[in-house]
C-alpha cells in the first residue's frame, strides 16, 4: 500500500515538474537537466497556490502542453488501437484526455514543505532523453523518504514532451496498458462497449472533481 501511494505521488510530480519546452535545436542532456531544475521549482510554487481552481488550471496547462497524450493513449491500448474505427479512435482519445486530466486530481496536491527533488543524471536513449531524479517526501511523522525516478522525454512537432515514467523497474505506461487491456477483456474485446464504459468513467471523475461555479 505504501509503495502504491508513492508511485501515485511520484507519477504526479514527475509528469508536471519536468514539462520541458521546445528548443530550436535537438534537446541536449544539459538543457534537460537545467530546465528540469527550473520547472520543478515552478511546480512547487504551484502546489503552494491556495486557490484550488487556479491550481488546477495551471496544472492542466502543463499537462496538456507537455505530456504526449497522443502517444500514451495509443500505447496503452496497444493492438486494440487498430481495431477501432477512425470515429472510435477520435472518441477514445478525447475520453483519454478527459480521464488523464482528472486522474491527477485524485492525488494529494498540498505538499507545502514536504516535497523536494534533485536531478542525479541524464542519458540519451535514441531519440529520447532519460532523466534520473531523486524525489524526497517528508511524511506526517517527519521522516524523509527518497524515491529514485527516471522519466523519458522526446521532441514532437518542435515540442519536448513526456512519454513515460519509471519508478524502480515499474513503467507507468506499461502499468496503464495492463489496466486498459483488462478493461477491454471484461467486455469481450468489443470496442464500442469499452468506449461506453470508458465514457462513464470519464464522466464520473469529471463530476467528482468539478469546481463549483463562481
Amino acid at each position: 500500500m505504501k509503495s502504491n501511494y508513492f508511485l501515485r505521488l511520484i507519477t504526479l510530480f514527475v509528469c508536471l515538474a519536468f514539462a520541458l519546452p521546445a528548443f530550436a535545436d535537438p534537446l541536449s542532456e544539459e538543457e534537460a537537466r537545467v530546465f528540469g531544475e527550473t520547472k520543478g521549482r515552478e511546480l512547487l510554487n504551484t502546489f503552494a497556490e491556495k486557490d484550488l481552481a487556479v491550481k488546477y488550471r495551471k496544472l492542466d496547462d502543463l499537462f496538456l502542453n507537455y505530456v504526449d497524450l497522443d502517444y500514451i493513449s495509443r500505447f496503452v491500448v496497444g493492438k486494440y488501437w487498430r481495431r477501432m474505427t477512425p470515429e472510435q479512435q477520435k472518441k477514445y482519445q478525447e475520453l483519454f484526455t478527459r480521464y488523464a486530466l482528472n486522474t491527477y486530481k485524485s492525488f494529494p496536491l498540498d505538499f507545502a514543505d514536504k516535497l523536494d527533488f534533485e536531478i542525479t543524471g541524464t542519458r540519451r536513449d535514441g531519440e529520447y532523453v532519460l532523466v534520473q531524479t531523486g524525489i524526497d517526501y517528508r511524511g506526517m511523522d517527519g521522516n524523509m523518504t527518497t524515491v529514485l525516478v527516471e522519466f523519458r522525454v522526446h521532441k514532437k512537432d518542435g515540442r519536448i514532451m513526456l512519454t513515460d515514467i519509471k519508478v524502480a523497474e515499474s513503467s507507468l505506461i506499461l502499468s496503464y496498458r495492463n489496466r486498459f487491456y483488462q478493461m477491454i477483456a471484461e467486455v469481450d474485446e468489443e470496442m464500442e462497449w469499452f468506449l461506453e464504459d470508458f465514457e462513464l468513467l470519464a464522466d464520473s471523475s469529471e463530476q467528482y472533481y468539478k469546481q463549483p461555479a463562481e
